[in-house]
């Protein structure tokens, strides 16, 4: 636990990660609040799936053309621009009343619009301390990533089902311009310059590790997407707000499991299999689920699940970070947070419709299942993700075509 502590002396670090989780943490509130809003506004789950991949649509395109932009225009200008059209995009769903197939547009531009944070963050992480370091702040990274994605649901149900969903949509974007002004202005953004990739947009896409990471992202976080919505429809009563307090427990226990495994494994060298067997973690704790909707029984199966949560995220951004060159991380994490952003979305419109169909469990099923998805990849993919024992983790050297003269 003491390579924490080392952390703390490299100036900086601790500002970037904290003013990047709260620029982030919109986007661990958004699908909820979202799935909440147009289900009450228009009567059905399935409208809110259709808004939600819509925004996902948007997402899939913006993630990698941004941060390759960032390449071009810099980083504060891309993150600023985009920042601002988005918040005033989920104000505008908040306090305005439309036809769904507008809506569903103004959804469409959310996520073409949706802030390059990530990406923006892993590239400068490596040019914030020594490589020797770098894995433990990965681990950081990942445990703060799942007070996004797990604890970033909790509250979006509790001001939700205390203030209703257009005030959850507001908190929301203020969220993203008070986090994405503090994360701008970090003396660490304006200091290091991202390096035009030499090669094409999507050349990346030639290293197995970025397409591995890609993929696996996005079923991962699916199904904490969908399990996060069968967990509020299993203590919903009919108005919606009753047993809030109870599905905000087990949510936070799920976060919780993945905050100890992140400082407790996340930092650990990385073998091959590694990814696949944090995964595995995850989905015995969600196959447990199954047994019983008691919040004791869900809080703490999912705890253990969640021991696994962190670490494979820290694994996947180790994945790709010792893979690809500097001047094609941003682009490459760019599709990494793609798949992650259309996760979540996705996850949330499958929960969803299985929630309409089937209730709660339907949810928790389709969690299941994207895992399951998740493992299967990860398991016929080992040959291509590296061993990391004993190896530094930063992007391998620039290389190009020398002329040498001859005279």
């Amino acid at each position: 636990m003491g390579i924490y502590g080392q952390l703390s002396k490299n100036p900086g670090v601790f500002r970037v990660l904290g003013s990047q989780l709260l620029a982030r943490f919109p986007f661990g509130m958004l699908s909820i609040i979202l799935l909440l809003h147009i289900q009450q506004a228009y009567g059905d789950y399935t409208s809110a799936g259709l808004v939600l991949a819509t925004q996902s649509i948007g997402q899939a395109i913006s993630g990698p053309m941004s941060s390759r932009l960032m390449g071009r225009l810099g980083m504060r200008p891309v993150l600023s621009v985009t920042s601002l059209v988005c918040s005033i995009l989920l104000f505008t769903i908040a306090l305005v009343h439309l036809p769904l197939l507008i809506v569903a547009g103004i959804a469409l531009l959310i996520g073409l619009s949706t802030p390059p944070v990530t990406p923006a963050v892993r590239t400068i992480y490596p040019k914030l301390v020594p490589s020797s370091q770098l894995s433990a702040l990965f681990s950081l990274d990942a445990a703060a990533q799942e007070l996004i994605w797990v604890l970033g649901p909790v509250v979006a149900v509790f001001v939700t089902s205390q203030f209703g969903t257009s005030t959850g949509l507001l908190v929301a974007a203020g969220f993203m311009l008070l986090g994405g002004a503090w994360f701008i202005l970090s003396p660490a953004v304006g200091r290091v310059q991202l390096l035009r990739s030499r090669r094409g947009f999507g050349a990346v896409l030639r290293h197995p590790t970025v397409i591995i990471s890609t993929v696996v992202g996005f079923f991962f976080v699916a199904s904490f997407a969908a399990i996060e919505a069968g967990v509020v429809a299993a203590f919903a009563g009919p108005g919606g707000g009753h047993g809030s307090m109870e599905s905000g427990i087990v949510l936070a226990l799920f976060a919780g499991g993945s905050l100890v495994g992140g400082l407790l494994i996340g930092h650990r060298e990385m073998r091959s299999t590694s990814l696949l067997l944090r995964i595995l973690v995850v989905l015995a704790g969600t196959l447990a689920s199954l047994v019983s909707l008691n919040m004791w029984w869900l809080g703490t199966v999912l705890f253990l699940g969640g021991l696994g949560t962190a670490p494979a995220f820290a694994a996947i951004s180790s994945i790709v970070s010792s893979t690809v060159k500097f001047s094609e991380t941003a682009e490459a994490f760019g599709w990494v947070g793609t798949g992650q952003l259309v996760g979540v979305a996705t996850g949330s419109a499958l929960a969803g419709i299985a929630i309409d169909i089937a209730g709660a469990h339907g949810a928790i099923v389709v969690s299941a299942a994207l895992l399951l998805i998740c493992a299967i990849v990860a398991a016929a993919t080992i040959r291509w993700i590296p061993d990391l024992r004993g190896r530094s983790i930063e992007p391998p050297p620039e290389t190009g075509t020398v002329t040498i003269p001859l005279n």
